[in-house]
């Protein structure tokens, strides 16, 4: 114990002497651990435990209730979150509270609490926005919002809006109209939700907006009781339609609400364990080479103590003190600092800029293990240095010589066996899930990493004839490879990483595009109205006709099932199980069903032929592939959970579109005879080029036509939208900081180990210049090799990764697609696109870079010393 604490203070002296490679470790250390720390508390405070947002949820009262589309049975979870099962009649008529009260008990007191949205209309601006009718006024409420301003609503003619609503045109005392209702509401005070400080809101007293009239739906109640609503008393209210929010079994969870949670936590355990073993190999991989500048420079302390009768052991110890003691001090300075700073964001609300925190709260069983697995990096980071620092030839560093140790070249036989290993693993977790892709191309990194020292001889070989700069220093790496290596792996494993998912980010990408199809042509207004009766219909065209004057409009029908619920429809494949993806901006598929003035629009040009078969009862379809034997299948669907899936076959032709991509299909108005559907009027459509509404245009043309038709709809086709993606420049300027730091820290080593060469340089009359090629060769030999290694192995991750997106999005769509039993799948997925530009500033950039940066800041002067013997 003795010698340990008095290697310690042979450390603590030795990190104070050298301030600047101490503080270089400790930041290597130290900026992860301050990071991730600061994260997980800041992550802690702003996500919102169920317990947590109670008061927000509830107030003062004992449970919420809000009714549903249906009064059959419902499966919810402890918090009343769900989905309908789609068992029981549809709700008809609206709850009422003397209902409620029954099934609650005696002594229930029940407050309207409703929500949905609507329009509004301010003196800047039009838009959308989310309301609720609640009386803050009542004691049941407490907590639910905070006065920030004015008072609480009083009258049907007040409402209360949020901060935010206050940039979006609303004042404070001035009239504020809302579309559910004709007359402007006056705004008599600013409220702020407790957790959602960012949110745009409008509140009003109970009957103001009419949103209890909707068949029950969008209706809610607080509730005081006079008991606890229990676990039983929850399903009891599921069983007729309603969703609960109950105080004792939020503060109390069943048991039973462990059904709800999936086997994802096995694949969260695998991705947090793969990500806590990457941040320890690349602070170690980086950190290391830091450790072996340390030791080059005390070589003649360490020389000492053994002359004085140290064991190997003993400088061993030393070195390992050295990691304890920045690896440790890094580590506690950057806990305090990661807690601090994330602690005081919360204090000064700065997470309002995120939509606001709940109370402070610091994780510090993961905070503590962070600290712990930086603390550790530090340890393992000096383990290969005091190996090093043991084997010296004591009386060559004491004579002056350099007192090389024994350069191993790395263990091949085990790189070999992991990289293989790792390679059939990355094959089996492509169908498992993209956190096992990345463990698995983990240990194929590992591999990699133990075969670096013989990718370092082997490519020192080949600079054999390079210019006398460049062949020096691929002669020194070589001869270096213990901290050459290092550095290569380093730079190696933030290559593969950001190489990895710019190639897979970039492919989706590609895939997307490709597969991106659209049923009418780019910049297509539709101004849709589904359920309408004639005369409403009439009344809506009039309308429309009347706003905008000389604009043309082409009619187009919806399709209904007997029960007058409106369906879409999707054409199948020839397959009979793939289904092409369309849709206007990921929005409901629509296909346009209408006449010849219809088809000519979609279709771009006129045909003759075209429209003589949509005449005659004959689809006109645009892909060869979706018609078989004359015949055209399509999935007739609708967004009610009771209405069944049908399949319809129809007949069809194949014809030439303008624009493939932007057109799929139109259908006749008679397309439904026989098959017992009907059609009617349902959709406008206007030509891009006659008109073409700007955001402020769409809105208040929507305000408009809604005072006729409340449920109408206006869409703009608005095609694939190739924004360039920013995070693969994120990753890039990463991947900068990684390959840089990494580069000029073994670079840092290797001209304090070419000191007596780059003197002997400059005796014999070399010019500066080539000093600095010398050193700039380096650190091009070092990234150079780092980023062409990793690039390949990125690639390879890459497409795995890619391969699993497109696994995981075959089984989502399944899933939804299950009762008809046709799976929608992406083929375009996998095309590998490879992001040129990216790649050549990885594997080209940040090489060059690294070496004119290691050239412009070397010190050309030299201090001429004895050559060693």
């Amino acid at each position: 114990m003795s010698a340990f604490l008095a290697a310690l203070r042979v450390s603590r002296r030795g990190a104070l002497r050298a301030k600047g490679r101490s503080a270089l470790i400790m930041v290597m250390i130290g900026l992860p651990v301050l990071v991730i720390t600061g994260l997980l508390t800041f992550s802690a405070t702003a996500s919102l435990t169920p317990q947590e947002r109670l008061t927000a949820n509830l107030g003062a009262a004992d449970v919420r209730i809000r009714t549903t589309e249906t009064r059959g049975g419902l499966e919810q979870d402890f918090q009343g979150e769900c989905c309908p099962s789609g068992a029981g009649p549809a709700s008809t008529t609206p709850w009422t509270s003397v209902e409620l009260a029954e099934l609650l008990g005696p002594g229930a007191r029940l407050l309207p609490a409703n929500e949905g949205s609507a329009d509004f209309r301010s003196r800047d601006e039009r838009g959308h926005v989310g309301v609720r009718e609640l009386d803050l006024r009542d004691p049941l409420t407490t907590g639910m919002y905070r006065l920030v301003r004015g008072r609480f609503p009083a009258s049907a003619q007040e409402i209360a809006v949020t901060p935010a609503m206050l940039e979006r045109g609303a004042r404070l005392g001035a009239p504020l109209a809302v579309m559910r209702e004709e007359r402007p509401l006056r705004v008599v005070g600013v409220i702020e939700h407790p957790h959602q400080t960012d949110s745009s809101e409008i509140v009003a007293l109970p009957g103001t907006l009419l949103l209890d009239r909707r068949d029950g739906h969008g209706a809610g109640w607080l509730a005081d009781t006079a008991g606890p609503i229990t676990w039983s008393d929850v399903q009891r209210l599921n069983a007729v339609g309603l969703l609960v929010t109950s105080r004792a079994v939020i503060e109390d969870p069943p048991a039973v609400d462990a059904m709800y949670r999936g086997s994802t936590e096995v694949n969260e355990l695998v991705g947090i364990g793969t990500a806590a073993v990457m941040i320890v190999l690349e602070v170690v991989l980086l950190a290391g080479p830091a450790f072996a500048v340390g030791i080059r420079r005390r070589r003649r302390e360490l020389a000492l103590i053994a002359a004085q009768g140290g064991s190997p052991g003993h400088l061993r110890m030393i070195v390992l003190a050295d990691g304890v003691v920045l690896g440790g001090g890094a580590a506690v300075i950057g806990l305090a600092l990661g807690v601090g700073l994330a602690s005081l964001s919360a204090a000064l609300e700065a997470g309002r800029l995120i939509g606001g925190v709940g109370p402070l709260e610091i994780p510090w069983v993961s905070v503590a293990a962070v600290a712990l697995l930086g603390a550790g990096s530090g340890i393992i980071a000096a383990l290969v240095p005091a190996v090093q620092a043991a084997r010296q030839d004591v009386a060559s560093v004491l004579g002056g010589r350099r007192g090389e140790v024994r350069d191993r070249v790395g263990r091949p036989v085990l790189g070999l066996i992991l990289l293989i290993a790792g390679m059939a693993a990355v094959v089996f977790a492509v169908r498992i899930d993209q956190a096992w892709v990345i463990a698995a191309a983990l240990l194929a990194q590992l591999g990699l990493v133990a075969l670096a020292p013989r990718l370092v001889k082997e490519a020192a070989r080949l600079a054999a004839r390079l210019p006398l700069p460049f062949r020096l220093a691929a002669r020194d790496a070589s001869r270096h490879r213990g901290r050459t290596a290092s550095a290569v792996a380093a730079v190696m494993t933030a290559a593969a990483a950001v190489v990895a998912v710019g190639i897979a980010g970039n492919s989706d990408f590609a895939a997307r595009r490709d597969a991106f199809q659209a049923a009418v042509p780019a910049g297509t207004t539709m101004i849709k109205a589904g359920g309408l009766a004639d005369d409403q219909w009439a009344g809506l065209r009039a309308a429309t006709e009347r706003k905008l004057r000389g604009v043309p409009l082409i009619e187009a029908a919806e399709i209904r099932n007997t029960r007058g619920a409106t369906l879409q429809l999707t054409p199948l494949r020839t397959s009979g199980s793939r289904l092409r993806f369309f849709g206007h901006s990921g929005g409901p598929r629509y296909l346009p069903i209408g006449d010849e003035r219809l088809l000519t629009f979609v279709q771009g040009r006129r045909d003759p032929v075209a429209s003589a078969a949509l005449a005659s009862g004959k689809a006109v379809v645009f892909d060869p592939d979706l018609v078989q034997d004359g015949q055209l299948a399509l999935l007739a669907s609708s967004f009610s959970a009771e209405e069944e899936t049908v399949k319809i076959t129809i007949p069809a032709v194949v014809a030439r579109a303008a624009d493939p991509q932007y057109a799929i299909a139109v259908l006749p108005v008679s397309v439904v005879r026989g098959t017992g559907l009907e059609t009617r009027p349902g959709s406008l459509y206007i030509d891009p080029i006659s008109y073409r509404p700007t955001p402020q245009q769409e809105l208040e043309l929507v305000w408009d036509l809604r005072k006729v038709a409340p449920g109408v709809g206006i869409q703009v086709e608005g095609g694939f939208q190739e924004n360039i993606d920013p995070q693969l420049w994120l990753l890039l300027g990463a991947a900068l900081v990684l390959v840089l730091g990494g580069t000029f820290v073994a670079t840092g080593l290797a001209a304090a180990d070419m000191r007596p060469d780059l003197a002997t340089m400059s005796a014999v009359g070399a010019p500066s210049g080539t000093r600095r090629l010398v050193v700039a060769g380096q650190a091009c030999f070092i990234a150079g090799l780092g980023v062409l290694i990793g690039a390949v192995a990125g690639s390879m991750t890459g497409v795995a990764l890619l391969w699993s997106t497109m696994k995981d999005r075959m089984l989502g769509y399944e899933t939804v697609l299950t009762p008809t039993s046709h799976t929608e799948s992406f083929p375009e997925l996998t095309t590998v696109e490879i992001p040129w530009l990216f790649l050549a500033a990885v594997v080209i950039g940040l090489p060059v870079l690294a070496a004119l940066v290691a050239g412009a800041f070397t010190r050309t002067r030299v201090e001429l010393t004895r050559r060693p013997t």
